[in-house]
């Protein structure tokens, strides 16, 4: 009893102590949207559950209208963008306010506001603008980019061919060819799907993926300053960053040791250290160590995990729906014939295949809340104020299932795509990869790897499922900063 009475003390004594710092962050709103009330200490959390952040989200729009404010525990001032026309209005009409990145709290510590995804201002700026460039000049967007993918095409087709068909869990396997895609061009090499370590850093990119989307990564978002302090899931997280980034690290320091500094760079660690040495007299350089491991961390986590969920769900979907597999498969066989490997050329030609990997991405919503932004200066926006640094979540989700957009969106249908002569169709409301100066920089990359994969897959094999079509969930697995599509058994069979 009185080791209890002493732990009731001291937590009144902390909530006593915090309650003025908790009162003081409530009270300097200035001219923010209106929003739910927040509790001392609990900011919103009566309204916003962790593990359910985003439909709550989505509820509270629904009565206090499409850009509101809420607080993420006590200290973390939010305000949210919901639907299209709002979206559009923040981030693509005013794209240089609502550029600045916001907070994840999960990861920021160690990025520490470096390398091409945190960070801010003129780093963000260079490291961009340098990997841009860079991923261009390795042939992203060209005609050796396409090749690439497609000799990854081939390797995971051959991967599925071994499968004899027997049921397999296919994400795996999706993840090593998306990731071997971006280790080609980030670090220059290619990994056999059969190698331990390989497969130890794409199962540790997807434990990153799982911890952040999490329930438990939810409310880290709302109570960082409280669950750092505990032990659990923040270990197990880090030591999945831990894994890729020491992978990363070995493959810094093998090319410092094979660099050749009068030839052109191998990949996109060549080009940094590349850069670095010309800048190494320059004390202002963002070309630095700490950036270049950031930036390679980022692009290994986001294109291996990113790509391979959005492919897993297109399968997913193909079993659920055989009717528009089949339809598919007919259009790929009339405009290509068999044997040739499609191109990314012939996306012209096969409207409706083209269709069907938009709506997927559009039902999928990969990112329902966005990536949280920040405001680069004071700016005005639909009769508010919000302040400089202000955290904006432009929920992406609420876009792409945006039902003055698009008729009944929980529905999967390709025909949204189409015009009435069965030509492509594009969408405004069609962001998954969000808008402004902070879209995604691998974009182009994304809808290649999309395309390539998937056609090579279909043109390969007829897609089964062992059970029932009716038993299969399209919904995530879990919901979060990410919608994680469900794991699935499938079945190839040769065409």
């Amino acid at each position: 009893m009185e080791a209890a009475g002493t732990w009731a003390l001291l937590l009144l004594l902390l909530l006593l102590l915090l309650l003025p710092l908790a009162l003081s962050a409530t009270r300097t709103r200035g001219r923010l949207p209106p929003g739910p009330a927040p509790l001392p200490l609990l900011g919103n959390l009566l309204q916003l559950r962790p593990g359910a952040l985003y439909s709550g989200l989505l509820r509270l729009s629904k009565k206090y209208g499409p850009v509101f404010t809420v607080h993420l525990g006590p200290w973390r001032r939010v305000v949210v963008l919901v639907g299209h026309e709002a979206v559009q209005e923040a981030l693509g009409g005013q794209a240089e306010e609502f550029s600045g990145r916001g907070m994840l709290a999960t990861l920021d510590p160690t990025f520490d506001g470096h390398g091409l995804f945190f960070s801010n201002g003129e780093r963000w700026r260079q490291l961009r603008r340098f990997t841009l460039l860079t991923l261009r000049d390795l042939g992203m967007g060209r005609r050796e980019g396409e090749e690439l993918i497609q000799t990854e095409a081939q390797c995971l087709v051959e991967a599925f061919q071994g499968t004899a068909g027997q049921p397999f869990d296919p994400s795996l396997l999706l993840a090593q060819a998306t990731s071997n895609v971006v280790c080609s061009l980030t670090v220059g090499l290619r990994f056999p799907y059969e190698d331990k370590e390989f497969q130890a850093v794409v199962q540790a990119a997807g434990g990153i993926l799982l911890g952040i989307s999490s329930p438990w990564g939810q409310a880290y978002e709302m109570f960082s300053w409280l669950l750092q302090r505990l032990p659990g899931s923040q270990t197990q997280l880090l030591s999945h960053v831990g894994i890729v980034a020491t992978f990363a690290m070995e493959q810094v320091k093998q090319h410092q040791g094979s660099l050749d500094p009068a030839g052109p760079p191998r990949d996109v660690v060549d080009a940094f250290l590349l850069k670095m040495a010309k800048e190494e007299c320059d004390s202002d350089t963002e070309f630095t160590d700490k950036n270049m491991l950031m930036t390679v961390i980022y692009l290994l986590f986001a294109g291996t995990v990113t790509i391979s969920a959005t492919v897993r769900y297109i399968l997913l979907l193909l079993l659920k729906y055989p009717q528009v597999q089949e339809r598919v498969h007919e259009e790929l066989t009339r405009e290509l014939g068999a044997g040739r490997a499609p191109g990314l050329g012939d996306r012209a030609r096969l409207p409706y295949t083209d269709a069907v990997l938009h709506e997927a991405q559009r039902l999928l919503a990969l990112v329902p809340m966005g990536i949280p932004r920040a405001l680069t200066k004071t700016t005005c926006f639909r009769g508010y104020t919000l302040p400089q640094g202000t955290e904006v979540f432009p929920l992406l989700g609420s876009v792409l299932h945006d039902p003055e957009v698009f008729t009944q969106p929980e529905e999967f249908n390709p025909g949204r795509f189409l015009d009435v002569d069965g030509r492509f169709k594009r969408q405004e409301a069609f962001l998954p990869f969000s808008l402004g100066k902070r879209v995604c920089p691998g974009e182009g990359l994304v809808r290649a790897e999309l395309f390539l994969l998937v056609t090579a897959i279909l043109q390969a094999f007829s897609l089964e499922s062992p059970c029932p079509v009716g038993a299969l969930s399209l919904q995530p697995a879990v919901s979060g900063l990410f919608n994680i599509p469900p794991t699935f058994q499938l079945q190839v069979r040769p065409r």
